[in-house]
């Protein structure tokens, strides 16, 4: 393992990637690390469904049929080993706040009550301490919107109709000459331009 400030400086969107198979054990371990990011009142309502090898065909079929895919720029993402798709659960969070020690709040009283959607906000931290996840083990790792066929994907894997897909990420070894995506040349922010001191 790489310190921290390594791993979050090298790590990058992977666009291409080699078939070879990523082993089922590291994938537990990654997820297992991204249970770690925080959960409002611990309700852990985010779930993944993995998709592996010939699975990913699946996917691919319903959000890039074969007929748009010559022209598609990315052709070695299609290779990649793993498509997982990250799904936040509004209900647990609904649930876990009509329990006790959080009806107080009110928020156990529906979505509505949330001021903020934190079922999203929690699983995206999952989401991205997966990506870092990732990084740290060598791999490569690509979040990216699902835009078309989400309803016929959802459909298609059973995933319950209330749970809110977030996206896919793509994970495997990186292929050999990547290609950055075209806002890669776009400067980065500095923390002086990000932080307001006090007040804005």
């Amino acid at each position: 393992m790489t310190d921290f400030a390594t791993v979050v400086r090298n790590r990058r969107m992977t666009r291409a990637f080699e078939p070879t198979p990523v082993d089922r054990g590291v994938l537990i371990e990654m997820v297992d690390l991204a249970a770690r990011a925080p959960s409002a009142g611990k309700s852990q309502g985010w779930h993944l469904v993995v998709l592996e090898g010939a699975d990913t065909t699946r996917f691919w079929d319903v959000t890039l049929p074969a007929e748009r895919r010559p022209a598609f720029r990315w052709q070695q993402l299609l290779d990649a080993p793993v498509i997982a798709l990250p799904f936040a659960d509004a209900d647990a969070y609904v649930e876990r706040y009509s329990a006790p020690d959080k009806a107080a709040t009110g928020l156990g009283e529906g979505r509505e009550a949330w001021p903020v959607p934190y079922w999203t906000i929690d699983a995206s931290m999952a989401v991205m301490t997966l990506l870092l996840a990732a990084e740290d083990r060598g791999l490569g790792a690509l979040f990216f919107g699902v835009f078309r066929g989400a309803d016929q994907l959802r459909s298609e894997l059973g995933v319950p109709a209330p749970l809110e897909l977030l996206g896919a990420v793509a994970l495997g070894h990186p292929a050999a000459g990547q290609e950055p995506g075209r806002s890669a040349a776009r400067r980065r922010r500095s923390a002086d331009e990000i932080i307001r001191w006090g007040s804005w």
